[in-house]
């Protein structure tokens, strides 16, 4: 997490806009996004948050949490591909991004996909008027898993242990790759992760990992697991019945695993 004495020390005096991820992509924590928008508000710096993986999961009031700008993407809570939004304040002071139109109020000419924005705004609605149910149910799957992979030996929980998006769940197994453990759940029909979707081309361990404190080795063992509601609680007990087997058996092959 952000701690509120980092951000103000790196605020200068030509500071002017502070730009916060409002959940991590890869490890989940909720950063506290009001507390640290108050810190700006008192040096009159705008305030934007990169709220792709909150929206549609988690509830945002932008005037209760003094933001000043929000991103998000259609496609992190079930729309369109390719589609997104960005709220501004009223009274905030925003260049055009793309000269030679009057679409989007002077910032951004060009034609816009009426289709996907529609799509879009359904697909919001939808999350939002069920985003109590939604959580409940994602909560409770995440808090099993997460419960019953902990009971792997040398296995860590990376993000916040409370204060994650509901259904996120991160792992680092020592001694093993990351991309070993997912080539083995892909065989048994699950799907995850060692990281972000933005580096899955990359054998880097995660950036993430690192500037939380853990070494090159036991972030290359890093899992990453995200249920939706689509999930049942079936898959869950799917996961952890063939997940620990797999840890076993790849540690039984690794060089650097003593135990």
């Amino acid at each position: 997490m952000i701690l509120p004495e980092t951000l103000e020390s790196a605020l200068q005096d030509n500071t002017k806009l502070v730009s916060i991820m409002f959940a991590n992509n890869e490890i989940g924590t909720i950063q506290p996004i009001k507390y640290l928008a108050s810190i700006c508000k008192k040096k009159n710096i705008k305030f934007h948050t990169d709220a792709v993986q909150a929206v549609g999961h988690i509830k945002i009031d932008v005037k209760d949490l003094g933001i000043d700008m929000l991103s998000a993407s259609a496609h992190k809570f079930n729309g369109p591909k390719g589609i997104g939004f960005l709220y501004v304040k009223k009274g905030t002071n925003l260049p055009a991004f793309v000269h030679g139109g009057a679409q989007e109020k002077n910032k951004r000419g060009g034609t816009e996909n009426i289709a996907s924005i529609m799509g879009m705004a359904k697909a919001l609605e939808i999350n939002t008027n069920n985003l109590e149910s939604n959580q409940a149910k994602l909560k409770n799957m995440q808090k099993k898993l997460i419960d019953n992979i902990l009971l792997i030996e040398e296995t860590i929980l990376t993000g916040h242990p409370n204060l994650r998006t509901p259904g996120s769940a991160s792992f680092c197994f020592k001694g093993i790759e990351g991309e070993s453990i997912l080539l083995n759940l892909d065989a048994l029909g699950i799907c995850a992760s060692s990281g972000s979707a933005c580096t899955s081309g990359s054998l880097d361990p995660s950036h993430v990992l690192l500037a939380i404190g853990l070494s090159h080795e036991v972030a290359h063992g890093s899992l990453r697991i995200t249920l939706g509601v689509n999930n049942t609680m079936k898959d869950v007990d799917y996961i952890i019945s063939v997940l620990p087997p797999i840890v076993k058996k790849l540690r039984a092959m690794s060089p650097i695993w003593n135990k």
